[in-house]
């Protein structure tokens, strides 16, 4: 059964743009757009804010009726409590956060997330009701002592433990080499890995979930090679990092189909 995956650009703004220039930005990014007739159904847009940031972003979406998602860099494990500066799903869901990334390659690797706490904010944004999108990736030492697909799979295999075959989730792979490097993995590469990622998905959860799945590539994308990225069959989209604080950069990226074409 074919099954029609709309693709996700999203962008991670990670720590750049205060609340004022957040509201700016999104302002620019939505009339871009629409100057450039871009069709929101066929290709989502979703930005990934500070925290301070996402009142403001709520705000003016909400108020302008902007065809643009938005969500959190990280979530909590935990709904409530004395757990100092985390952030809560029901804080999020209350602030109508579409989406979450979750197991960033930065948390893992300067916070030292593990992949039970993945799985553990996986479940928690899962309860409620915010889309994970669950982030894996290997370092450039995995994947010369693994080969590519096996750390990516299995990070994606811990973080699905208790998932149900119901939940909606969104999936990255970000090779942390490529990561602000400049040198993208190559589309071949990504979808090497993407499909082992399907495959994963299809044996954890079954066959519907597996085709629903949207798969997203992240590390370096650049309007200038977007293009080769989506014409592989499992790649759905892109997590984008430094070029997503650019406009019309990021702008170029969203409206690949037309501006770069396929």
């Amino acid at each position: 059964m074919a099954v029609n995956r709309v693709p996700l650009i999203a962008g991670n703004w990670k720590m750049n743009l205060d609340h004022l220039q957040a509201i700016a930005f999104v302002q620019k990014l939505a009339w871009s757009l629409a100057d450039a007739k871009h069709d929101p159904a066929s290709v989502e847009v979703a930005v990934f804010p500070p925290f301070t940031d996402l009142r403001s972003v709520q705000t003016l979406v909400s108020a302008d009726k902007l065809p643009i998602a938005f969500g959190g860099q990280d979530v909590s494990e935990h709904d409530s409590g004395a757990y100092t500066g985390e952030i809560s799903g029901a804080f999020l869901k209350a602030l109508e956060c579409s989406y979450v990334l979750i197991g960033h390659s930065e948390r893992r690797t300067l916070h030292a997330e593990s992949d039970e706490q993945v799985a553990g904010k996986v479940a928690a944004a899962i309860k409620h009701n915010v889309v994970p999108i669950i982030c894996v990736g290997e370092t450039s030492d995995d994947l010369e002592k693994h080969g590519p697909s096996a750390v990516p799979v299995a990070q994606l295999k811990a973080a699905l433990a208790g998932v149900s075959a119901t939940a909606d989730i969104v999936v990255a792979y970000e090779p942390v080499w490529a990561i602000g490097s400049g040198q993208a993995a190559t589309p071949e590469q990504a979808e090497q890995v993407a499909a082992a990622l399907r495959a994963e998905l299809r044996e954890t959860l079954g066959e519907d979930v597996a085709a629903k799945t949207r798969i997203l590539y992240g590390g370096s994308v650049k309007a200038a090679n977007i293009a080769g990225f989506m014409r592989e069959p499992n790649v759905d989209g892109a997590l984008v990092g430094g070029a997503s604080l650019d406009l019309n950069e990021f702008s170029s990226i969203v409206r690949y189909q037309k501006h770069v074409g396929v």
